[in-house]
């Protein structure tokens, strides 16, 4: 405690230049402190479950056909039919269970209040496979998933038992409307339990045997052709993931060759080949299953080594910061020593110096961190950004902690060897009293603003080729016209709608919505655009020759007359649909141009027939061509697409609404909400939304990328102009006897600051031909990320060349200046 007290009073004594290290500091850990919080949360916490280590995630990569649906839990190699799984559940194996889950769409309605969400359907061994404790009621187990279709209980999720019905213990027992059916609450979930998907919070968790009730368009629960199902299992104890996949394969491989082969005719004897010698892979799942663990692991790792390196240049800024008050202090540690005091008791007076310095940084770093949260929440999507925990949580307390004390002993360990070295006394007595310093000090404080610069220009670099990327994101023709577009979605199939009745609201609601002041086009299509979804279909197409390996598969769309007008889509030939393609009205279709390429139609598509699945007798004829749009990723090729008449689809159960008005899109949204209340106020309404927005959001990473990565280069870039200028500003007052005698033999001022930016520019040349080579390898591994270039711009490398260059050389103009003001008579006086 004495040396604290001490390091407080010592700092206190020069409250500027305390207060310019703590704003360093905090500058860095607080950046630390944001991106490790979102690097935690995706790709380090664990699930909160018994023994998380010991669970394993499914998947079975190779040849398939048939339906496959994939979610948010994974790609599509590890969705399983629902046989395959009761087979895998039923085995004998190193697996001590296996549990499945899918998520569904979810309309809830209960004590008169509405919700659209997320719902989770799960396997009898789910909860009792992850060792979970309700926190009221009781959970899930093996009993309720025994018969398809004859298990009406659901247990509520934690957030929405607290949100939405304030901890009410006496819900147990009452009735709750899941998607139209009504369903008994028998528990709630524990706190802080969401499933085993990031990404994905599930109101309510049902049976996974209810899927046909929850969605009753889905029969596939015979079929080993329709895979849909997550699968992961728990070891048995002693039992490693090797051992364990080889006796589940034990069982799979059997399966495969002697049940499913036989089912998969046509197929070539390649492609059978490959289906026979699939195997199930097991890896670990104590994070739970998320596609976001892949697509968020290369961003996110960027941008902690961005934020790392913004540190490190911090750290730079108070190693020198040190060096030159030691330099100041040296006198005082060559009493010291003098009077008996050990070299170890300095060095760990001056080493609490530094630590209490960066734990004052520290400190100041959480509103910094705070601050950089707030900026991401603003970049994420609504959703996402509800599902993370953009807050300062007890864990990110401690890291700040623990960065601030790793900080104050990395730049304060070399300053204080180096004021406290043998030669110290000796030293201040061959001048006089006055300590000028060692050599090995000016070279460090040169290396360390060297690197300073380095690390600068490589950031400046890497976030011009984000910026670059963003920039060319932002210019991509999407081949729709996004201004002045709302958009938003209903599904009344989920609300119990019969077929009829959802033709009835959906005609209805576009005659309301048509009739908004300002309105001029309204639509609906049965999947929306770019949201990320994806719906594809094999295709039959007159005069294209398919084979067993032949690619024929398309990606479709259900859309309402005037979809294309109202989306600013040009009819390239044919027409668009009208109010007669109807049901009992011939199948009709409209293709896009990337469609006619691939199916060999070209331009004179209009007119030819084609069919949906692998049919003989093509029933739909093409009325239509169109350009290609951008479907379900802004960033993506363009598909093979074409599109048919939602109203010729008897079985559709929900509709995106695209509405374009002349005046401004806030009114229509507002207007939007009462329109659906007074048809049904128990439907709710989904991701209201402008077209323009939803497309900003579509490449919401590519954003919170480069808008961090031009904030941390900047950053960085400030910090070494700082570390450049306390460096340049202590040489010259150094150097001041120096410059005295060079003024009183003839030199004047102009000579005197070319001297001192000979140095800057030898700092900036050095630095930064190690920061382009820096920068360079830096593109190379984040090239995946980067749109429409290389990881490499000349122009971007000389852009942030010149901005570094800048700012050097004002950092150094200062000092440049004082030092050219000089008077020789009175330096060689003082001296």
């Amino acid at each position: 405690m004495r040396n604290v007290r001490l390091a407080f009073r010592t700092l206190l004594r020069t409250p500027f230049v305390t207060g310019v290290a703590v704003l360093t500091l905090a500058l860095g850990i607080g950046a630390n402190s944001a991106i490790y919080s979102l690097f935690d949360q995706v790709l380090l916490r664990s699930l909160p479950v018994a023994e998380p280590d010991r669970l394993v995630n499914l998947s079975s990569p190779g040849p398939r056909r048939g339906t496959v649906s994939c979610g948010n839990a994974g790609d599509c190699d590890a969705v399983f039919s629902y046989p395959m799984f009761r087979d895998l559940e039923r085995a004998e194996s190193g697996l001590a269970g296996l549990a499945a889950h899918r998520n569904f769409e979810l309309n809830l309605a209960f004590r008169r209040q509405t919700l659209n969400g997320q719902g989770l359907l799960v396997s009898g061994s789910y909860f009792p496979l992850l060792g979970l404790r309700p926190a009221l009621g009781r959970l899930l187990g093996p009993s309720d998933d025994e018969t398809i279709g004859g298990h009406f209980v659901a247990v509520l999720s934690y957030d929405y038992w607290q949100n939405h019905l304030g901890g009410d213990p006496t819900i147990l027992g009452e009735a709750i409307t899941i998607n139209g059916r009504p369903f008994t609450i028998v528990g709630v979930a524990p706190r802080g339990f969401h499933g085993t998907t990031l990404g994905l919070r599930p109101e309510v968790f049902v049976p996974i045997t209810m899927r046909g009730v929850v969605a009753p368009w889905f029969d596939g629960f015979h079929d080993r052709q329709n895979f849909w199902a997550y699968l992961f299992g728990r070891l048995k104890p002693g039992v490693s993931i090797e051992q364990a996949q080889a006796s589940l394969n034990a069982v799979y491989r059997p399966i495969i060759n002697d049940v499913e082969a036989p089912l998969y005719t046509g197929m070539s004897e390649q492609r059978m080949a490959e289906f026979r010698a699939k195997q199930v892979l097991l890896e670990p799942g104590w994070r739970g299953q998320s596609r976001f663990h892949g697509e968020a692991r290369t961003p996110l790792t960027l941008l902690l080594a961005i934020t790392g390196v913004v540190l490190l240049i911090a750290c730079a800024n108070i190693a020198n910061l040190l060096l030159a008050r030691g330099a100041s202090r040296s006198l005082e540690m060559a009493v010291r020593l003098s009077l008996g005091a050990t070299r170890r008791h300095v060095v760990a007076q001056l080493l609490t110096e530094s630590c209490v310095l960066a734990l004052l940084g520290g400190a100041a770093g959480l509103v910094v961190a705070q601050w950089t949260l707030a900026l991401v929440a603003s970049i994420l999507p609504t959703a996402s950004a509800e599902i993370l925990q953009l807050e300062l949580r007890p864990s990110i307390v401690v890291f700040a902690a623990a960065t601030s004390l790793g900080t104050g002993l990395l730049s304060g360990l070399f300053p204080a060897l180096h004021g406290t070295r043998r030669d110290l006394v000796i030293s201040i007595r061959a001048n006089a009293g006055h300590h000028t310093g060692a050599k090995s000090a000016a070279r460090f404080r040169g290396a360390l603003v060297t690197a300073q610069v380095a690390l600068a220009m490589a950031l400046l670099v890497a976030a011009g080729l984000f910026l670059r990327s963003l920039v060319n994101i932002s210019r991509i023709d999407l081949g729709v016209r996004a201004e002045n577009v709302v958009a938003f979605g209903i599904s009344p199939e989920l609300n119990g709608y019969a077929p009829a009745e959802r033709h009835t609201l959906f005609r209805r609601l576009e005659e309301e919505l048509a009739a908004i002041p300002g309105v001029t086009d309204v639509a609906g299509a049965l999947v929306p655009i770019l949201v990320g979804d994806g719906w594809g279909s094999n295709v039959s197409v007159e005069g294209f020759e398919s084979g067993p390996d032949t690619d024929a598969t398309a990606y479709f769309n259900l859309v309402g007359p005037n979809y294309f007008r109202t989306l600013g889509v040009p009819l390239l030939a044919g027409r668009e649909f009208n109010e007669g393609d109807d049901l009992g009205a011939p199948g009709v279709a409209i293709v896009n141009e990337a469609f006619a390429r691939k199916f060999g139609l070209g331009r004179d598509a209009v007119g030819k027939w084609m069919a949906i699945g692998a049919a003989t007798r093509l029933d739909i004829q093409i009325v239509g061509l169109v350009p290609d749009t951008k479907y379900n990723e802004v960033k993506g090729e363009a598909l093979p697409l074409f599109f048919t008449p939602y109203r010729q689809d008897e079985t559709i159960g929900e509709l995106t609404y695209y509405i374009r008005t002349a005046g401004d899109p806030a009114e229509v949204m507002r207007a939007v909400p009462g329109i659906v209340a007074r048809l049904d106020p128990s439907l709710p309404i989904e991701n209201l939304t402008t077209l323009h927005e939803q497309a900003r959001v579509n490449v919401y990473i590519d954003r919170i990328i480069g808008t961090l990565a031009a904030a941390f280069a900047a950053l960085a870039t400030l910090l070494a102009a700082v570390g450049l200028y306390g460096v340049l500003a202590y040489t010259v007052a150094q150097r001041t006897r120096e410059i005295g005698v060079r003024m009183a033999l003839g030199a004047d001022a102009a000579d005197v600051r070319a001297m001192v930016l000979r140095q800057v520019g030898r700092l900036i040349l050095v630095g930064g031909a190690i920061g382009t080579a820096a920068a360079l390898a830096l593109g190379r591994a984040a090239r995946s990320l980067l749109f429409g270039m290389d990881g490499h711009d000349p122009a971007v490398i000389a852009l942030a060349a010149v901005v570094l260059t800048t700012v050097a050389l004002g950092a150094g103009y200062l000092p440049a200046r004082r030092a050219s003001r000089v008077d020789p008579v009175r330096a060689l006086r003082y001296e």
